[in-house]
């Protein structure tokens, strides 16, 4: 403390007999210095992290990158938006029915409803429509700009599937017209397989709070085999008193029974929170990710052959109670 000291009373000496000139002090340089080896040591870490394919540190660095690069174009979903808890691979068996917990969010569900039990054989059971999330759930999405490119490298060598993207902005520029981005996109791992499988016994809807020109183009390169019957963008979400961008999925079909939406932001479905499953976030610090594949695609094939999805998807998750401990209260859900 005492050398500190004297190295600013030096500097402050050098500054008045020099006419204006700037010294900087020994200890300023090493201070520098060890920042620099410091950020330089995480970035190692990082790299670490990302070849063994354990997330944490990876995610938090990629957050602490996307906050800086965001914007709005992108889905309206942020590092900091809440997330459900991780889904176990296996929670309940999918073979097996539980029953039906009557609460106030769920009596007014009809009495044939509410058992949770499969179609019988033989009888007709309309087809399930499964309406999917984009960002975070079947991509990641940065821009460009704002991505180091060593990440971009490293997440690509330990597995991850990514494209660049020019997509149009709805900021405009200094003369009026649409700004273009350049976006790197980093694909869920199994994501082709996954919209494969789950086409093979489900209308499938594409449901984005993203904007049409950044989610249209993005959309053309992962579903070429054009297996999304319906794209909806940010204008198809609507506002409620407790949250912006919500996904309404009466505009879908009125009859709730047989539709399902797959979110990483469990605020989207706030309208519907017995039709919907919270996804785990995916960021480009996870190649290893296996939810879409190991988790999702199987409760999708179980709740196909139910005749009400609601039943099963409330004794898995508990939607209604986690809105209200995340402060909605229950008059603000659906009866």
């Amino acid at each position: 403390m005492e050398h500190r000291t004297a190295a600013q009373q030096q500097h402050h000496h050098h500054h008045h007999q020099g006419g204006g000139e700037v010294c900087v002090s020994g200890s300023s340089v090493v201070e520098a210095w060890r920042g620099i080896v410091n950020w330089l040591g995480f970035l190692a870490q990082l790299f670490v992290q990302i070849l063994r394919g354990t997330p944490s540190m990876a995610q938090m660095f990629i957050s602490y990158v996307v906050s800086f690069g965001y914007n709005p174009f992108l889905s309206f979903s942020t590092p900091d938006s809440h997330s459900f808890k991780p889904l176990p691979v296996v929670e309940i068996p999918l073979h097996q029915t539980t029953p039906f917990r009557v609460s106030t969010a769920t009596s007014s569900l009809p009495r044939a409803d509410v058992t949770g039990s499969p179609a019988s054989d033989g009888e007709p059971i309309e087809k399930l429509t499964v309406v999917l999330d984009l960002d975070e759930t079947l991509v990641c999405a940065y821009e460009s700009s704002s991505l180091p490119g060593i990440i971009r490298t490293k997440a690509v060598e330990a597995g991850l599937k990514c494209f660049d993207l020019e997509c149009v902005s709805p900021d405009k520029d200094s003369e009026g017209k649409p700004k273009v981005n350049y976006v790197t996109v980093f694909e869920r791992p199994g994501l082709r397989e996954f919209l494969k499988k789950i086409h093979e016994f489900s209308d499938l809807v594409l449901f984005t709070a993203g904007v049409e020109g950044y989610a249209r183009p993005l959309v053309d390169r992962i579903d070429t085999e054009n297996r999304f019957s319906r794209r909806l963008y940010r204008p198809s979400t609507v506002s409620t008193e407790h949250r912006e961008h919500v996904k309404d999925l009466s505009c879908l079909s009125k009859d709730l029974c047989r539709i399902v939406i797959v979110d990483n932001n469990p605020f989207s479905f706030l309208l519907q929170p017995l039709n919907g499953i919270p996804c785990v976030p995916f960021s480009a610090g996870q190649p290893h990710d296996d939810h879409l594949l190991d988790v999702v695609l199987p409760l999708l094939k179980h709740l196909s052959t139910q005749k009400d999805v609601r039943p099963p998807l409330y004794e898995r998750f508990h939607m209604p109670e986690w809105f209200r401990m995340h402060g909605i209260p229950a008059s603000s859900l659906p009866a």
